[in-house]
């Protein structure tokens, strides 16, 4: 018989709604039972493509023993974390706090009124050596509640009035010794032989990669430059670019990038094809092109919805087992190709007999010395082995459409088809900015996720700044002004409904259900902060329409974010790609001609990440004076095109482009 969860629209919930657990969705049902009945609620967090979710699932949640007893002790409450970050961000730092680490599944006991006396990640269904099991940790705490009620209420209370606590932060003016330091912290986390940053598990982070990328083109480090070109060449090499299909997975469990965490997000592969196209503007090297290609077709292939935005993720397990999808023996390789080039292309990509994942093999580059240079045909033969994949067992794909996560996706198709002149990236940015668009035509009230047609929740702080980003991206392809109007309005929005009065942003909007506390989340985490992207966004708009309110909402929060994160500047590398701003020249381009003129559409495929265009013409001249009213009279009669050329605050005579 379903539980409750089977009304919901969420995969991640639909998929426990069998389960013997009595579920609820996070919703005010389920805290009044527990206040009625006296009991504590049980929250469990987790999301759909995610391993030891579905591990967890597995050994307790389809166990009927396990399910009795939280059935009769507890209210079970089970949230997707992509549909509800806000809950998600509260209880990560709950765990956070008690733990000293955090992850998913995750798992909460707390009081009726959401005030929390446990966390945890996974636990396993029996006792594991000094490790108690969840059966025995559930009937301890419903002894406990029983017997003892009073202690589990003085922690819940505790905690609770850490959490809401704060620090108590002073403004820090961001300059260059804080910005250096930052970079100094980038360089010591580097994993110089295999790249990326830190230790296993091994994220590829490239907020960390963006921000060294425009600090090296900025102030010449060319150490900076080198640490990125190797990151991106190591991922490219390593296990969790699919060489197959195309895209990354999630994260690597070793150092060597080799054997991946092999879900498939949306924001992951969305970030890291702007990274690599962003590389690509720097240096045209073909294979950060090959990359950033291979990883949106990847999206545009296997994520892209009906309506033209894209689906959250893709499972890490097939048919119960961990990366089934993803591995090869050399038989399979050689049936599919034939035994000649079966056998080369298994020596390329490291597909061994006795494999290098559990008894099979993650195609990767690692150990071949040429694989800058890969032979005729491979192309072909990808192809045959993706079809041949597809037809042996499926992923399972979360098809819950983020906002924020669209926004990111509309960002990386924007710049690549701007850098790459690429009319299909364009067309399908186009299609994906009219879904967001049509989707809440009010922009003062978006929804955060919407399923099979259905929206649900309130906008969160990174819906509005990262759709915001998306659609600034794409202007600078389209010159579409009702862009830069829609993007000045959800900037407005940002701060009417997100804004703490002291500089910086709560994740949750002032018309989102109220927490235990309002989550505000300041460091980049697997992805940008929203804070760290609103910084971007109120630099951009500043640049382009020269009103100072931006400029002084930028300085405000950056200075939160840098008295945040002193002691760890690094933290936040997407808002100290808006302090470069500060620090260094910008330059501001305004083109008055009916069409944009051939010389400036090469310019602006070139990598100048300091540099803004407006185009004005004949048409859109009102339009675009009530977004920038300096460009009110500036002359566009359509008799020629010239030039204005504004840098460090000092603006040159207009130039004849004719």
């Amino acid at each position: 018989m379903s539980n409750r969860l089977a009304k919901e629209t969420s995969p991640y919930l639909l998929s426990h709604a069998e389960n013997p657990v009595d579920w609820f969705p996070w919703c005010e049902e389920a805290f009044d039972k527990a206040k009625a009945e006296n009991k504590p609620v049980f929250l469990s967090i987790g999301y759909s493509s995610c391993h030891w979710c579905h591990v967890m699932a597995e050994e307790s949640f389809e166990n009927t023993k396990v399910a009795e007893i939280l059935n009769r002790f507890f209210v079970p409450v089970k949230v997707d974390r992509e549909e509800r970050p806000d809950i998600d961000s509260v209880y990560i730092e709950v765990c956070t706090a008690l733990t000293g680490g955090a992850g998913w599944p995750l798992t909460v006991i707390m009081t009726p009124d959401q005030q929390p006396f446990f966390a945890g990640t996974y636990i396993p269904r029996e006792n594991l050596g000094n490790r108690m099991g969840l059966e025995s940790l559930l009937l301890s705490v419903a002894d406990m509640w029983i017997s003892q009620p009073e202690k589990l209420f003085k922690t819940a209370s505790e905690i609770t009035g850490f959490l809401r606590k704060g620090e108590n932060i002073k403004e820090l003016q961001p300059d260059q010794d804080f910005l250096h330091k930052a970079v100094e912290q980038l360089f010591a986390s580097y994993d110089s032989e295999y790249g990326g940053f830190g230790s296993s598990p091994k994220f590829p982070t490239p907020q960390n990669l963006i921000f060294l990328l425009r600090y090296s083109k900025l102030s010449g480090d060319k150490k900076a430059r080198q640490i990125v070109e190797h990151c991106l060449r190591q991922m490219y090499r390593g296990g969790i670019f699919d060489h197959i299909g195309g895209g990354f997975c999630r994260y690597s469990t070793d150092r060597e990038w080799l054997a991946p965490h092999f879900e498939k997000t949306l924001y992951d592969n969305a970030l890291l094809a702007f990274c690599y196209t962003e590389a690509y503007q720097e240096g045209r090297l073909p294979l950060y092109k090959e990359v950033a290609e291979r990883t949106l077709d990847y999206c545009l292939r296997e994520l892209k919805s009906p309506e033209g935005a894209y689906y959250s993720s893709q499972d890490a397990d097939s048919d119960g087992v961990e990366g089934k999808y993803y591995l090869f023996t050399p038989d399979e390789v050689k049936a599919v190709l034939g035994d000649d080039a079966g056998r080369h292309f298994c020596e390329c990509y490291d597909i061994l007999d006795e494999g290098n994942f559990q008894g099979k093999s993650i195609p990767n580059l690692l150990i071949n010395q040429r694989w800058r240079i890969l032979p005729d045909g491979y192309d072909h033969f990808r192809d045959l082995l993706l079809e041949y994949r597809a037809q042996r067992c499926q992923l399972k794909t979360d098809e819950k459409i983020l906002t924020s996560w669209n926004g990111l996706m509309l960002m990386a198709l924007s710049r690549a088809a701007r850098v790459f002149n690429s009319s299909r990236y364009l067309s399908a940015a186009l299609e994906l900015k009219d879904f967001l668009l049509r989707k809440d035509k009010e922009l003062s009230s978006l929804t955060s996720c919407c399923t099979h047609g259905l929206k649900k929740h309130p906008a969160t702080l990174d819906d509005y700044v990262f759709m915001a980003l998306g659609l600034l991206e794409l202007y600078e392809i389209s010159f579409d002004v009702d862009l830069l109007t829609a993007v000045g309005t959800l900037a407005e929005e940002v701060i009417k409904q997100f804004a703490d009065g002291k500089g910086a942003y709560f994740l949750s909007s002032v018309k989102a259900e109220k927490l235990i506390k309002r989550p505000m989340e300041l460091f980049d985490g697997a992805m940008p902060s929203g804070n760290g992207a609103a910084a971007q966004l109120f630099d951009m708009l500043f640049r382009l329409s020269g009103d100072i309110r931006w400029r002084d909402a930028q300085e405000a929060l950056l200075k939160v974010l840098c008295a945040h994160s002193e002691r760890y500047p690094a933290g936040c590398p997407f808002a100290l790609c808006s302090l470069l701003s500060l620090l260094y020249h910008t330059k501001e381009l305004l083109c008055t001609a009916e069409v944009l003129p051939e010389a400036l559409e090469n310019i602006m495929g070139i990598y100048e990440p300091q540099m803004t265009l407006l185009l004005k013409t004949t048409e859109n001249s009102d339009a675009l004076a009530c977004f920038a009213p300096y460009t009110r009279d500036i002359k566009s009669d359509g008799s020629g095109s010239y030039l204005y050329i504004c840098s460090g605050g000092k603006c040159s005579l207009p130039y004849s482009l004719d």
